[in-house]
């Protein structure tokens, strides 16, 4: 967890989602990520195997300790971490052409980021019921808005895949990708994120009905300093 992200912007809230657009971004290439990220597909399946098993003994734990076990904690908040990357590289967002690599950790140069702030105590019998009962009309929302319950990898016709795959025509047509979808499909991301870590049980702290669009969680700065979707500053 990097010194400049984590420890400042997780008190702002427990799931920090940011990230830049990366230009300039290829014409042509969003339409093979489908073949490029097959791979981390393929990882990110068998991780995910284990990252609902890991929840499920990190729910156990919750019952009888209030405490989400810290190295269960890491794993899977860096599963999650991997997925952003996944997504916002391929049909979660097509925001960067930069191939998403295979870690855990975060990654600090990135233009997708993620991180959640450890819960401490949490409290015991909500576990119970929170993950399903209590997330019933988020679970609504981010159906809509993937077109289902599978992060978005490959497109759907949920509303993420719908307007990346506007942005992908955008792009093919004039060579650049359109600033209010961007931030309009970070926001979507972020939504669904936030309701992840909720429903995964690493944070007590209900999900808002809020989209907060762009690359930047309100009342953080940005990834690198540079006002996110916009090009860096020329010297």
């Amino acid at each position: 967890m990097s010194a400049e992200f984590a420890p400042t912007r997780a008190t702002v809230r427990p799931v920090v989602v940011e990230a830049r657009l990366d230009e300039p971004l290829s014409r042509w290439l969003w339409l093979v990520k489908w073949l490029l990220a097959i791979p981390h597909y393929i990882v990110l399946w068998a991780l995910s195997l284990v990252y609902v098993v890991l929840s499920i003994v990190a729910a156990i734990a919750i019952l009888f300790t209030g405490r989400y076990p810290r190295g269960i904690f890491d794993f899977n908040v860096g599963v999650l971490r991997w997925s952003w990357r996944v997504a916002y590289y391929s049909y979660g967002a097509l925001g960067t052409d930069r191939y998403p690599p295979f870690t855990l950790d975060d990654v600090p140069d990135y233009p997708a980021r993620l991180e959640v702030e450890y819960p401490g105590e949490l409290a015991r019998w909500p576990v119970l019921f929170k993950w399903w009962l209590l997330a019933i009309p988020h679970y609504v929302i981010i159906g809509l808005f993937l077109g289902g319950f599978k992060y978005a990898a490959f497109p759907s016709l949920g509303l993420i895949g719908v307007l990346a795959l506007i942005a992908g025509v955008a792009l093919a047509a004039v060579g650049r990708y359109p600033r209010g979808i961007f931030g309009l499909l970070v926001g979507l991301d972020r939504w669904v994120l936030r309701v992840v870590v909720y429903a995964s049980l690493m944070t007590d702290v209900y999900p808002p009905f809020r989209l907060d669009q762009g690359g930047t969680e309100p009342g953080a700065e940005d990834l690198g300093g540079e006002q996110v979707g916009q090009p860096a500053a020329v010297a």
